[in-house]
Parts: structure tokens; C-alpha cells; sequence
């Protein structure tokens, strides 16, 4: 699988990296030896990236994860972990919650340091505690070797706009905003690129909106936005296609991003969206289900603080 460089950190990622919430039942039960073998799929596969939190399944997709790396050869694979966002409505940045998250992470997956930790989901808190303490926090951690590299995520672009001017980070996890329907990632890379800050997009499906699936009870997507994703889906069967594969393919092709985190807890899935890849992007196609999903292209939702949102 190809590689691209992050950022100036000197890692290079798969084009594909594995995101592992489902495996820790963050959407649905799981049947737990198909979801440890996706790991294995994954790799095999060429992917060397896994990405994670101690929110997924509240500490189950690291606990998971843990029944697997010990296995593999530490330098096989890159792996990021987040902290910070705990539970739905619980939240804590505090510098002491770093420490004691970082080691907890370490512990349940069995590792010695983490390639990455991103701060989860900044956008419902104060971004002062973000600069002021929880990044700095970071880096000492990074300074005693438990850390390699830190960074944050989230949803609105306004957050990471503000933390590239702000704080000193490595690298943003950045998702739902660089799909066929939104492509308002695209303003971070050149902010990105002169910060030497490594870009990650994840979630190309936009939470099931650009799959033949049903959404989510949670999904934040207006009537509107539902009957024109599912047009454009009718349309890709209309021409032999499947709008999943279309998303996946047209998110992965971006040179601008590192890498495109996806995950499933199904091994066969994993291993489709490698062959996916390996199929040639149908640009026509592209360009016929972004006109059916321009009356929502860049449709976004709030998420956290209004303050910390776009719009």
C-alpha cells in the first residue's frame, strides 16, 4: 500500500489507515474474535497505521488492541491514542489526566510509547486549557519517550486554525470534512504544510451518510441532507457502482493528507476497502454525484461550544 509522509515528524503513513472505535463496540456488539482478526487483516494488507481513544467503548477498542500488537513487531505498525474526552459528556484536559491517561493507554495495550496523541474532541471545552496546559503536558510527556508526537482533533475547522497559530503540535486528526460532500479540510493544509504539521483525514464515509446504510439514531444530518446523500447513492447503483466505494476511493487519493482512517469490525469489510483501493477512481462518477450533492456540499452541524464552531 502507498505511503506518505506526516508532516515533519519523518513517519510515513499507509494511504489507509485502521480506525479502531468499532472493535471496541463504540456502534454495535461485536463479535470479539472477528473483530481482533480485523487487526491482522488491516496489516496484512499494507496498513501501518491504527488509530484509537480511550473514549471508544470506554477503554475497550485499547483493551482490544492490547489482545493483538504484543503480537507484532513494534516497528510494523504506527499507532495514535487520544485522551482528554472520557465519556459522552465527560471531559478533562487537565495536565494530571494526561500523565495518568498516557500510562493507562500504555498499559492496556501492552506498549512502551505511543506514536501519536491527539486531544479528543477540543471543541467542547475552553481551547485556553488546551494551549495553556493540556498541550504542554503533552510535550513533557513526549520529553520522558512515552510519546512521540502530539496533536489534536475534532470536528469544526475553526478549532484547528486557532491551535496551528496558537500551540506547538506535531500533527491534526481532522474527520467528515474531507468527503464527496465536504471538502473544508482542504483550507488546513496550506496552514499545515507551513507549520510542518502532519494532516490526517478519517471517517471518508461521513458516519454512513455515503454508504447504502442506514444512518445512525445519532446522526445529525437534516431531511434534506438525507434525501440528496441517498440520491447520490441510487445514482452510483444506477451505474454499477456503490457510493461507498466512490467515497473511500476519492478521500484516499488526496496527496494532501497522510492518511484516510476508516474502520469496521468486520474483517471482510477491512480487506474490500483494500481492494477498493486498488481499483481505479471513476473521475466521471466523481463528478456526477458532487452535482447531486451540491445543494449540501459543506453542510456542517455544531458540535461543542458554539464558539468554537464555524457558523
Amino acid at each position: 500500500m502507498q505511503k506518505r509522509p506526516l508532516g515533519n515528524t519523518g513517519l510515513e503513513l499507509s494511504v489507509l489507515g485502521f480506525g479502531a472505535s468499532s472493535i471496541g463496540a463504540e456502534f454495535r456488539p461485536i463479535d470479539v474474535s472477528e473483530a481482533l482478526r480485523c487487526v491482522n487483516v488491516a496489516l496484512d494488507r499494507g496498513m501501518n497505521y491504527i488509530d484509537t481513544a480511550a473514549y471508544y467503548g470506554r477503554g475497550m477498542s485499547e483493551i482490544m488492541l492490547g489482545r493483538v500488537l504484543p503480537q507484532l513487531p513494534r516497528d510494523s505498525f504506527y499507532l495514535s491514542t487520544k485522551l482528554g474526552r472520557f465519556a459522552p459528556k465527560h471531559f478533562d484536559f487537565s495536565a494530571r489526566r494526561v500523565a495518568e491517561s498516557i500510562d493507562i493507554s500504555l498499559e492496556r495495550m501492552q506498549l512502551d510509547h505511543l506514536d501519536m496523541v491527539f486531544c479528543h474532541d477540543i471543541e467542547f471545552v475552553d481551547l485556553d486549557q488546551i494551549v495553556n496546559e493540556t498541550i504542554p503536558a503533552l510535550i513533557k510527556q513526549r520529553e520522558k519517550g512515552k510519546v512521540r508526537f502530539v496533536g489534536v482533533s475534532g470536528y469544526p475547522m475553526k478549532i484547528f486554525h486557532e491551535m496551528i497559530r496558537r500551540s506547538e503540535m506535531d500533527v491534526i486528526l481532522s474527520y467528515n470534512h474531507y468527503t464527496l460532500q465536504n471538502d473544508m479540510a482542504l483550507s488546513l493544509v496550506e496552514p499545515c504544510r507551513e507549520a510542518g504539521v502532519g494532516l490526517i483525514n478519517a471517517a471518508p464515509f461521513s458516519a454512513r451518510l455515503l454508504t447504502d446504510a442506514p444512518l445512525p439514531s445519532w446522526h445529525k444530518a437534516t431531511d434534506q441532507v438525507r434525501e440528496v446523500a441517498k440520491a447520490a447513492a441510487a445514482h452510483c447503483r444506477e451505474r454499477g457502482s456503490d457510493i461507498a466505494k466512490l467515497a473511500l476511493q476519492y478521500s484516499a487519493a488526496n496527496e494532501s493528507f497522510a492518511s484516510c482512517v476508516v474502520g469496521s469490525a468486520n474483517p471482510d469489510r477491512v480487506a474490500g476497502w483494500c481492494d477498493w483501493l486498488d481499483e481505479p477512481l471513476d473521475e466521471t462518477l466523481v463528478a456526477e454525484v458532487k452535482e447531486i450533492l451540491k445543494p449540501i456540499h459543506n453542510w456542517v452541524y455544531v458540535e461543542g461550544r458554539p464558539e468554537n464552531n464555524d457558523k
